[in-house]
């Protein structure tokens, strides 16, 4: 499920090194062609997120709208969200891999 592309704002990545390996958490920063901010709402927030570098991180398909737009409308984006974007996007993770028997 590995995607090359390029990170967005409020995308769900899958964390692969570092001392989270196997958590999702979801991009609030852009910083440069190699490192973005990632956050989770829970031992990560948003105030004080994560610095990763891409080849770390697993960029999975969706982004979260509430997220995008939270952060563009007032620059933060609650630890709630944060943790509901994480949660909705496990929740159809599941449902998929239900649905195809694994």
């Amino acid at each position: 499920m590995f995607i090359n592309q390029t990170p967005e704002l409020g995308q769900i990545v899958k964390v692969l090194r570092g001392s989270d390996p196997g958590k999702y958490a979801v991009i609030i920063a852009l910083l440069d062609s190699r490192f973005v901010l990632i956050a989770d709402g829970d031992k990560r927030r948003f105030d004080s997120p994560k610095k990763k570098n891409l080849l770390h991180l697993q960029l999975q398909t969706t982004i979260s709208s509430e997220v995008v737009g939270s952060l563009m409308d007032t620059g933060r984006v609650t630890n709630g969200k944060l943790r509901f974007a994480i949660a909705k996007f496990v929740e159809n993770l599941k449902a998929e891999a239900h649905e195809k028997g694994e």
